[in-house]
């Protein structure tokens, strides 16, 4: 894709992806290298010291962008955001989002939130109307939405009426950032590409092997979630359109669903506009919020 230079920054660097997002941006030889926007500076966020993934990565994650993908390590958000024309919030635990949000939103700049956008709907509508508030253009999204074996299943639907979707997925919890938000928002992602917004209701079954979430969209369509902690580890499903159904088998897929994330929040950064309208990712926070309050009732939860 043909891209009109632009710099670009990262927030939190206890993450893989911060690493991944810079090889693609960076890596000029990279055989899905997206040119032209570079990441040119970073800080590490803050660490969280009861968060296992963030406190034993920050540092080897950390000399893998400077010294790697020669990003430049900043002191603090400002002076990141003082040398960028847009920045992905990356810091792992999400429990700092609003935080690190409101001090980005104060900048003006295209925001990319990496998943999970919130930890509740109070968060999430704070940060959508920081954004709304500032201007903002704002994406958050798990990779998996626009993994390319995603977008050709949909584009195999054609024109036909689509009566739901199954989506299949690891489903591994962490107590610091409860239940279904850590993992489900990927299958979440794939669920709400293909129904769209209203949802009506959820309930989640859990035992220790796998969680079944079964949604109920107001016009009687129904989604389903598989998390899987036992046997295949892959991501994929099925759309139900017309009368047949696409499969969709992420593990086939030639470029990485990293690259196809980042072609969309490139495209954001330059055009300003995102493909996740604030109404459908504040609806995505609440599913998750319902379905992690059915998981502990047992009895299903309205959105």
């Amino acid at each position: 894709m043909e891209n009109k230079s632009k710099p670009l920054g990262i927030i939190g660097l206890d993450s893989s992806h911060a690493v991944e997002f810079s090889r693609i941006l960076n890596g000029v030889e990279e055989p899905f290298h997206i040119s032209g926007h570079p990441v040119v500076a970073a800080c590490t966020g803050e660490r969280s010291e009861d968060f296992d993934m963030s406190c034993q990565r920050m540092e080897p994650f950390t000399k893998a962008v400077t010294e790697n993908w020669g990003v430049k390590l900043c002191p603090d958000i400002p002076s990141v955001m003082e040398q960028v024309e847009g920045v992905f919030l990356e810091q792992v635990d999400a429990r700092k989002r609003v935080e690190q949000f409101e001090a980005i939103a104060s900048f003006g700049k295209p925001v990319f939130v990496d998943k999970p956008f919130a930890l509740s709907s109070k968060d999430c509508r704070r940060m959508i109307s920081l954004a709304e508030e500032k201007g903002i253009p704002l994406l958050s999204a798990s990779a998996l939405r626009f993994a390319d074996s995603l977008t050709e299943a949909l584009s195999a639907c054609k024109d036909q009426p689509i009566y739901g979707g199954d989506f299949f997925g690891p489903m591994p919890f962490t107590p610091t950032q409860p239940g279904y938000f850590w993992y489900g928002v990927h299958m979440a992602d794939m669920l709400y590409r293909v129904m769209g917004r209203g949802c009506r209701s959820v309930r989640a079954v859990h035992t220790e092997q796998a969680d079944v979430i079964t949604a109920v969209w107001k016009d009687g369509r129904l989604g389903t979630i598989r998390g899987i902690r036992r046997g295949c580890q892959g991501f994929g499903g099925a759309i139900f359109c017309g009368d047949s159904y696409i499969p969709v088998d992420v593990s086939r897929d030639k470029r990485g669903y990293y690259e196809s994330l980042l072609e969309e929040v490139i495209r954001m950064f330059d055009c300003g506009v995102s493909p996740v309208s604030l109404l459908e990712l504040e609806e995505l926070i609440r599913f998750l919020e319902a379905a992690n309050e059915s998981m502990e009732t047992g009895r299903e939860t309205l959105l």
